[in-house]
């Protein structure tokens, strides 16, 4: 007697979730119904996943440029290719359970502060690319892109219309480099424009990546609007996990070994 086969027991659930990613959901159903009344020595399961197993991936890797192109990543950042040993203060464990997004699903925010060059970005990149990769809505920009972006839409009127939709409606919003460029006093000073962003998704409990080389008490100085500041900060203290790496910087290290390297010569 011929035994059934034996499927792994992921693989029923691998094909069921690639016909629902695809949309074919009336073979999903029919495959479902057809498995109630197995018959002996059918490899259907493994048949049928060599087929779909190109499509899905194809539409994954697809949906997934999507996401990046869409997100204005500026570029590429891993978490394999964070040097955690060059930061020894940073909590590793706490940066990965970041990378399971959850706190994406819990309306949470993560503030990384830092001198420049101790990794803020490259966690904060990192973590916008594992989300795209997991279908979520994100955006990506530096403090000073998205200021004059919306100091641009206070100009012409269309702020409130349209320029202010896609920083208020992503998934995930990652504010880049907060008080890095002098050119944000300015524009931060005019309507309050960083409130009219943080607030709504606030209010909404969408998430926010913000990287600061200013501490958060000093955002008043900042802005130029303590009051402004104030209300800004203690919303995004009251939901979000705060990094504060306290180390040297990579981007310098590195130029340190690339001078020594050069001074010796061949």
């Amino acid at each position: 007697m011929t035994e059934t086969p034996k499927h792994p027991p992921e693989l029923l659930e691998k094909i069921l979730e690639g016909l629902q990613d695809l949309k074919l959901n009336e073979l999903r159903r029919a495959l479902q119904a057809a498995l109630e009344t197995p018959t002996p020595n059918d490899d259907r399961l493994l048949w049928l996943w060599r087929l779909l197993e190109p499509q899905v991936r194809q539409r994954t890797e697809s949906r997934i440029e999507r996401r990046v192109r869409e997100s204005r990543l500026p570029e590429r950042k891993t978490f394999e290719a964070f040097d955690f040993p060059f930061q020894p203060k940073l909590d590793r464990d706490l940066v990965m359970e970041l990378a399971t997004l959850r706190f994406i699903d819990q309306g949470r925010n993560v503030l990384l502060a830092g001198m420049s060059g101790t990794g803020k970005s490259h966690i904060a990149k990192a973590l916008a690319l594992t989300a795209c990769i997991a279908n979520r809505r994100v955006l990506y920009t530096t403090s000073a892109d998205m200021l004059t972006r919306l100091n641009a839409g206070l100009a012409d009127g269309s702020l409130m219309r349209t320029a202010i939709k896609p920083y208020v409606r992503a998934d995930l919003l990652v504010i880049d480099e907060v008080g890095l460029e002098q050119v944000e006093r300015k524009e931060a000073f005019r309507s309050g424009l960083m409130q009219k962003v943080l607030l709504p998704r606030y209010n909404e409990r969408r998430s926010s990546i913000i990287t600061s080389n200013i501490p958060w008490e000093n955002w008043g100085e900042y802005l130029d609007d303590h009051l402004g500041a104030t209300a800004i900060i203690d919303r995004l203290l009251h939901h979000s996990c705060v990094i504060v790496i306290n180390g040297p910087s990579y981007r310098d290290w590195v130029h340190r070994q690339e001078t020594e390297k050069s001074s010796k010569g061949p």
